[in-house]
């Protein structure tokens, strides 16, 4: 997260498994981020973090410290817990990208150059489609699908500065496109870099949204699972237990740390795994 956005935010953000997540309200994070887009140089990163990142998170120092560079923001009941039993109080907001990013692209008045990369060709395509109908004063571009060789992305990021984007809007699922977008995209590419998951499915129609009653008592993640128990039964009936119990042992060794009292095996746990620092190398644009 470029230097300006790093001050402006930062006495809105409290750290969840030591990983600073923003805690700005729905409207103040709809002008924050708008303003970011603004800004003429360095570039802003923008993730949404629910328990199943989290737990990533805790298993890959690389991604955790990625994450840590980047404007975090909570999504979903999982964040909610874990601010509750760590802080206190629950986030302000639900801030999911299904729902904050086709309200963002509302809400900034000014049109924008954004790119899409992530999901199938068809998905990627009817999203931008999609889109288009939703914020037609802003324009859309498929970069590229999210199929492309990795080890070799030199085509997707040429395409990407020959579009002179302002936003980037990037959907290869976590912890993928964050690594991606940290080796690859640079600040010239686009000053506001969204990494949103599988939003292009809910977009482009593909994958149904849980009914509106569901989503307000914050049961998506059960019609998901009724949905497709194949592919994410491991993520919900395993996940959310573990990361119930990661909460409560992050809330007591926390509390000990504040003390001056490290818990021993916690203490030797993260000293075990402590993570090199990453050297940031993107230089502002």
């Amino acid at each position: 997260m470029n230097l300006i956005a790093n001050f402006a935010v930062l006495a809105s953000r409290r750290t969840i498994f030591d990983l600073p997540v923003c805690d700005l309200g729905w409207d103040d994070a709809l002008v924050f981020i708008n303003e970011l887009a603004s800004i003429p140089v360095g570039q802003t990163v923008v993730c949404f973090v629910n328990a199943h990142n989290m737990l990533t998170a805790l298993r890959d120092d690389e991604y955790h410290q990625i994450m840590s560079h980047n404007l975090v923001l909570p999504d979903g009941i999982g964040l909610n817990i874990a601010s509750q039993v760590t802080h206190g109080s629950p986030f302000p907001a639900n801030l999911n990208g299904t729902d904050f990013v086709p309200a963002l692209l509302t809400f900034m008045e000014t049109p924008r150059r954004i790119g899409l990369i992530g999901g199938t060709r068809a998905v990627v395509e009817k999203a931008a489609e999609n889109f288009s109908r939703h914020a037609p004063w802003h324009e859309f571009f498929v970069i590229s699908d999210g199929f492309f060789d990795k080890a070799n992305p030199e085509a997707v990021t040429d395409e990407v500065e020959r579009q002179k984007l302002d936003i980037l809007i990037v959907g290869m699922g976590t912890p993928l496109q964050e690594k991606w977008v940290y080796q690859n995209i640079r600040a010239d590419h686009a000053r506001l870099v969204l990494t949103v998951g599988a939003l292009f499915d809910f977009v482009s129609g593909t994958v149904p949204r849980a009914p509106k009653t569901v989503r307000m008592m914050r049961l998506e993640w059960a019609y998901r699972l009724v949905q497709e128990p194949a592919r994410l039964w491991r993520r919900y009936i395993i996940g959310i237990p573990v990361f119930l119990f990661r909460v409560f042992q992050y809330r007591f060794s926390r509390h000990a740390r504040i003390l001056g009292q490290p818990d021993e095996p916690a203490a030797a746990a993260h000293a075990a795994g402590e993570p090199k620092r990453i050297e940031q190398t993107k230089k502002a644009g």
